[in-house]
């Protein structure tokens, strides 16, 4: 197949480790913050939508920047690991600001701080998950392995959002305005436990010394370079959609227990049940990808899980727990799926690009889809915060009128559903099948061997 000598378990765990942190994040940022900025600072899902929307417009200029900083990257810990050496500390600092409560009443002051703080948090959090993510297609180029090292690292990433929607409600309890010391110590808290496997990475893992040779690419290259590639391009399609699709439903989900089931006071139940139900499906999807190739895979868990989320519409305050539980028990499995597959599919076309420019963009490929990410996800949570207020969503209240509870239905349903289906036309049209992926890596590798053999001869 390649190489590329295999990966120790080792390996796999401690890079797998540090996704931990970036999940940790994420999800407390997208389940709670814009219940936060309603239901204790005390600002109108409206200015919430506005505030989260302008800080996280930076990234739209911050993600290619630090990306192809990291692919001419020259040192001697490689291109990568400078930056979860030295970027650690100011990510779990800029995490802590945005669960401050100033004390400030007037709206206008509190959505800048907002805008800003969040905007310095998604500076500092490139410039450790760019680099992290860009470190796949380098530790491995095998088709398969690609598949077991990210398994490893969404096993870190589903642990890290099941932690992160159960223990942060046990720290604050319930969101009012009272409670804004606890967010903050929560904030704190996890700020820290999300640093520190950046640093388990940085020492647990090696790069290749064959890509340290290459000339750094010039940005117009990487950008001209990431936009001819079909694969990429297709890989981004389909991750762009995954991800939207999770974004929408960890803004909603607290609402729909909140006010559609009434089952607030087992939220943390509900959210075990979906992550250790996809933790314990990454074995069947790595198998899968491995037996059905990753796009057939894809296909198959992202049906299912569009299906189980049109069925949550049908839930009401009367459906008894166990039946909510068991749907959620079917919707971890897609999870896991989502979590798996998209992942595994982008590496793929960094040798597709190599095998037809000579020159590898990884850190550009990665800044790209996590833009593509970002803006859906800038647009998708404030979207789900306007539907709130279009609808007449009441913070707090202890009935939300039939127009709101409809919002909060159609965002948990058949928004997520149409995404994941888009998602799974393009998975099936992507040009790079295995066979496809493993000659071209032994092309590249029968390339780079001619290429050390002449430079002996000199």
């Amino acid at each position: 197949m390649s190489s590329s000598a295999p990966l120790s378990r080792l390996t796999k765990i401690l890079y797998g480790s540090g996704d931990i942190g970036f999940s940790l994040t994420s999800t407390i940022l997208g389940a709670y913050f814009a219940l936060f900025l309603t239901d204790v600072v005390g600002i109108t899902p409206g200015v919430a939508a506005i505030a989260i929307f302008i800080g996280r417009t930076w990234d739209y200029i911050n993600d290619p920047l630090i990306g192809h900083l990291s692919d001419r990257t020259r040192t001697r810990w490689g291109r990568r690991r400078p930056f979860l050496l030295f970027g650690p500390l100011p990510f779990a600092l800029a995490f802590t600001m945005l669960w401050y409560r100033p004390p400030w009443e007037h709206t206008l002051f509190l959505a800048i701080y907002y805008a800003v703080a969040y905007a310095l948090f998604d500076v500092a959090a490139t410039f450790v998950y760019m680099p992290y993510f860009a470190l796949t297609p380098e530790l491995t180029s095998d088709y398969d392995e690609r598949t077991a090292l990210t398994s490893y690292r969404m096993f870190f990433s589903i642990f890290g959002s099941l932690v992160a929607f159960t223990v942060p409600l046990m720290i604050i309890g319930s969101f009012n305005p009272e409670n804004a010391p606890r967010v903050l110590t929560m904030g704190a808290l996890f700020g820290m436990i999300s640093a520190l496997p950046l640093w388990l990475t940085f020492a647990g893992t090696k790069e290749r010394e064959v890509y340290l040779e290459q000339a750094p690419p010039r940005l117009v290259q990487s950008l001209r370079a990431a936009l001819r590639n079909r694969p990429f391009i297709f890989g981004m399609i389909i991750f762009l959609l995954t991800w939207v699709t999770v974004d929408t439903i960890q803004a909603t989900l607290l609402y729909f227990i909140k006010y559609i089931v009434q089952q607030e006071a087992h939220s943390d139940t509900i959210m075990a049940t979906i992550f250790i139900t996809a933790i314990l499906a990454l074995p069947f999807w790595e198998w899968a990808s491995r037996h059905w190739d990753k796009r057939r895979a894809y296909a198959g868990g992202i049906a299912f899980w569009a299906l189980v989320q049109l069925m949550l519409i049908t839930l009401t305050p009367a459906t008894p727990l166990p039946v909510l539980l068991f749907l959620c028990f079917l919707a971890g499995i897609g999870v896991g799926a989502a979590h798996v597959i998209p992942w595994s599919i982008i590496p793929d076309a960094v040798e597709w690009d190599e095998w037809h420019t000579g020159e590898r963009h990884e850190g550009m490929f990665y800044s790209l889809i996590t833009l593509m990410q970002k803006i859906a996800s800038s647009a998708a949570v404030p979207l789900v915060l306007l539907l709130l207020e279009f609808t007449g969503y009441i913070p707090n209240a202890a009935q939300q009128p039939a127009s709101a509870l409809l919002g909060i239905r159609m965002a948990i349903g058949p928004l997520p559903a149409l995404l994941l289906c888009g998602g799974i036309i393009f998975a099936l049209s992507y040009p790079l099948s295995r066979t496809q992926h493993t000659q071209i890596v032994r092309e590249l590798e029968a390339r780079r061997a001619m290429s050390r053999t002449e430079m002996e001869l000199r």
